[in-house]
């Protein structure tokens, strides 16, 4: 029972991190109309400027100056070069951010290297969030943080309880997706910036009309989407590992959350992101043999899976903006 609660609670984190991530591309595929494909190299960027800024300034000024660094990057990358090509259609657009994806991972590995960065979390990180202890005679209780060892392991006739721990890490990641997705979905909904993003999604000529610079506002939705990826790379690569793979590894997976969430919709990233990570997470943690292969092995199969069959059913996506 308790590792399976633990398996949801994985479950979920990895899931707030994929929508940590396809947030900001959810906006700029729906404001821009960009399928930018360097946005999981954003990711990997803040993870290697995070554990820079956070050998010298500690890990709470990498969460503000790595989203910051990259998000101004990202500025100058569609004033001078997105904004430029624009106006010669979407083939353009998806090639140069192809090369934008390559030349961020040349320059990371020519700065960092080519092997896996020790990105250690803070110690008000290290440990577990809270561990859950089952007893020999089959009672389950939660303790936070970790519990003693004494009850943990064998003393003499004694048997131990077995205990399951889920890491501060993870959680520290469930709360800072959770508070990106509500200051997200307040400041669309009732902000004055919002408002102008969300015309701008259907009416973009409209709002020129009425006097908004809409080529600004389209670059500070690039670069806070960029910042947005950022910040998912300072608590994912301390969680998990940071390397030059690790934006090739989540690439894929953010656009099919993307779509399966439909377009410029915020609670569908949420819920499509939750989904794909509890399916995958389970299919781990419940590894059955399917023939040759087991569920384990096909875990990485299984959001394409859920892209086919929501294309097949929804071509909008579970909460996409459909018309009539």
């Amino acid at each position: 029972m308790e590792l399976l609660v633990v398996a949801l609670f994985n479950g979920l984190s990895y899931g707030l991190l994929l929508f940590m991530l396809s947030a900001g591309l959810t906006l700029v595929l729906s404001l821009l109309g960009v399928l930018n494909f360097a946005h999981a190299s954003f990711y990997m960027l803040g993870a290697y400027l995070g554990f820079t800024v956070a050998g010298s300034l500690g890990f709470g000024a990498a969460l503000v100056a790595a989203p910051l660094v990259v998000g101004a990057m990202a500025a100058l990358f569609e004033r001078y070069v997105l904004r430029r090509i624009r106006p010669l259609g979407h083939v353009p657009e998806l090639l140069v951010t192809f090369g934008l994806a390559y030349l961020v991972l040349e320059v990371v590995q020519l700065i960092w290297g080519r092997t896996p960065l020790e990105f250690h979390p803070p110690h008000w990180l290290q440990g577990p969030l809270f561990t859950l202890v089952s007893a020999p005679e089959g009672g389950l209780h939660g303790l936070w943080g970790a519990a003693p060892d004494a009850l943990c392991h064998a003393s003499g006739a004694q048997p131990a309880s077995r205990c399951t721990s889920f890491p501060a890490t993870r959680g520290f990641i469930m709360l800072v997706a959770l508070a990106m997705w509500l200051v997200l979905a307040l400041g669309l909904r009732f902000s004055r910036v919002g408002l102008v993003i969300q015309a701008s999604l259907t009416h973009p000529h409209i709002v020129q009309t009425l006097g908004h610079n809409v080529p600004r506002l389209f670059m500070l939705v690039f670069a806070a989407g960029a910042g947005l990826a950022a910040l998912a790379g300072v608590v994912g690569g301390s969680t998990f590992v940071t390397e030059p793979g690790m934006a090739a590894a989540l690439g894929p997976i953010i656009f099919v959350v993307v779509i399966v969430g439909g377009l410029g919709s915020l609670g569908g990233a949420m819920l499509s992101a939750l989904a794909i990570g509890l399916l995958q997470t389970f299919a781990v943690v419940w590894d059955q043999p399917l023939g040759p292969v087991s569920l384990a092995q096909v875990a990485p199969l299984l959001p394409y899976l859920l892209l086919v069959l929501t294309l097949a059913l929804r071509p909008k996506g579970l909460l996409g903006r459909r018309e009539g």
